[in-house]
């Protein structure tokens, strides 16, 4: 793991087999370690031969055993010469093996799920815990954060192994409070089994990941386990009935018998009111618990403020009043990549605004334009593309959806990986013709800014706080941001 020097040990526990799973068995190794992957197997580990989409983990059981598996998990009937935990669903009983091996969680754990804002949410509730007093961190797509703890993650939900390790290094380190991602593919993976929510939070859901899932009811049914399943019954879900498939999930909770803290406009638990994009953000008027509530969000897109009412509701769940928490939100940071103000462009009339934000789904850029249009006195110009090797019906409603709302539209790449570039912005470009087509990122970047005038905003939208660009198999240094504030200087020492 790459965190920072006060992390616990990655394998520092050790017990028997027959502790880790529950009852007795011979021979009865000593258990140092568990992994999914034969490659990262050490002596004393336990192997999970787990089904995969491309490779069936069975297939390197031996070589797991050579270098020196002492237990094996796999799927009923499976032999193996070391003792083998038979599962009906491999990828739970790991997930609960992972569970007791790595014990030790956060005292208090609210997972947050949607199609979009899951990082922003989970952001906002660590920020808010920590103005509270309360050690608080974060997990999901931005990597694990808490007081002296900083480790970098592949996924969103990381695989089960991975996803205790950094729980009980957490625990270990005094962390109470943890706002955490889960997404669909963790969900369907059972990934977050295991882990002790106490509450869940559901943004909205829209397409995405029709690469991975057989349809949208298969997505949202995976969206929903965390409703019916993982979140206990004396448990609240924190809903945004502003969110597409809220009613849903809400009355899918209702039946299980928990409770339900609704936010967004009309008559909910957290009312919002009124949202006016000021220059400093947001103005909004929220209603909670018969009180009003007037404040200045330093948050740029209208759909940040539902995000921050999601997140003020996990945090009133989690024991705080609505006077508490709420006039806190003036002091939210935005999540990195999402809506973030990365540079203005100095002109002799005025000033142009330069965005970044991870919107990558059709829903997500439509908000985007849509939230950045009454800052926008002047045009809207927009930058991006599409991931290669993922939901390609998405691509020309992307398409769709920027020729609605911007006025300038440049498509670029954005991780084509093993697909062909050209071929994903052709994809794109059918639903808006009208828009210019400039492979390299850095160029199209630099094409955005110098369009710009008095008053334009540009979106640079796709990649949000990625550090890299995957192209190929390769992945090679690459920030929206970063790249954008230097191409402001070059324009900006041309001018």
């Amino acid at each position: 793991m790459s965190a920072q020097s006060n992390q616990a040990p990655e394998w520092s526990a050790r017990m028997l087999l027959s502790q880790l799973i529950g009852k007795e068995v011979s021979p009865d190794p000593e258990i140092c370690g568990i992994t999914a992957d034969s490659r990262m197997v050490r002596p004393g580990f336990v192997f999970a031969a787990l089904k995969g989409e491309h490779f069936d983990g069975a297939e390197f059981i031996p070589e797991a055993i050579e270098a020196g598996a002492v237990a094996i998990l796999a799927d009923e009937g499976v032999c193996a010469s070391v003792p083998v935990i038979e599962a009906e669903e491999p990828r739970l009983r790991l997930a609960q093996l992972a569970a007791r091996f790595h014990a030790g969680q956060p005292d208090m754990i609210v997972a947050i799920t949607g199609t979009n804002g899951k990082t922003s949410v989970a952001s906002f509730a660590q920020q808010l815990w920590a103005m509270l007093g309360e050690k608080s961190g974060s997990l999901g797509t931005l990597g694990a954060f808490a007081p002296g703890y900083d480790y970098s993650l592949r996924h969103t939900t990381p695989d089960p192994v991975e996803i205790h390790q950094v729980l009980s290094t957490m625990a270990a380190l005094g962390t109470t409070h943890l706002a955490m991602e889960v997404s669909s593919h963790g969900l369907s993976h059972y990934r977050a089994d295991g882990v002790q929510f106490s509450h869940a939070a559901f943004c909205n859901i829209t397409q995405d990941h029709l690469d991975f899932h057989e349809d949208f009811e298969d997505y949202f049914d995976a969206k929903l386990r965390l409703f019916t399943q993982l979140l206990p019954k004396d448990g609240v879900a924190v809903v945004n009935m502003d969110g597409a498939g809220a009613s849903r999930v809400r009355d899918a909770v209702l039946a299980r018998g928990a409770k339900v803290l609704t936010t967004g406009k009309g008559k909910q638990d957290l009312s919002l009111l009124a949202v006016e994009p000021i220059g400093q953000g947001l103005r909004v008027k929220i209603a909670a618990a018969g009180n009003g509530f007037d404040l200045v969000i330093p948050l740029f897109g209208d759909f940040q403020a539902e995000n921050a009412l999601v997140a003020a509701g996990l945090v009133m769940a989690s024991g705080f009043k609505a006077s508490e928490v709420l006039p806190l939100l003036e002091n939210l940071q935005g999540a990195p990549g999402r809506m973030q103000l990365v540079g203005e462009r100095q002109l002799a009339d005025g000033r142009a605004g330069i965005y970044v934000d991870f919107a990558h789904t059709p829903d997500a850029l439509a908000r985007a334009l849509a939230s950045i249009a009454p800052h926008a006195k002047g045009r809207i110009h927009l930058v991006f593309g599409a991931g290669g090797d993922r939901d390609k019906e998405k691509r020309p409603l992307m398409g769709a959806e920027a020729a609605k709302g911007a006025d300038s539209i440049i498509i670029t790449d954005d991780n084509p990986r093993t697909e062909d570039a050209a071929q994903i912005r052709a994809q794109i470009q059918t639903a808006c013709p009208q828009a210019q087509n400039i492979g390299d990122r850095r160029v199209a970047i630099r094409a955005g800014i110098e369009a710009l005038r008095a008053g334009d905003v540009l979106i640079i939208a796709g990649k949000g706080h990625e550090s890299g660009q995957t192209v190929g198999t390769v992945t090679m240094p690459f920030n929206d941001g970063v790249v954008a504030r230097q191409e402001l200087q070059k324009v900006e020492r041309v001018c």
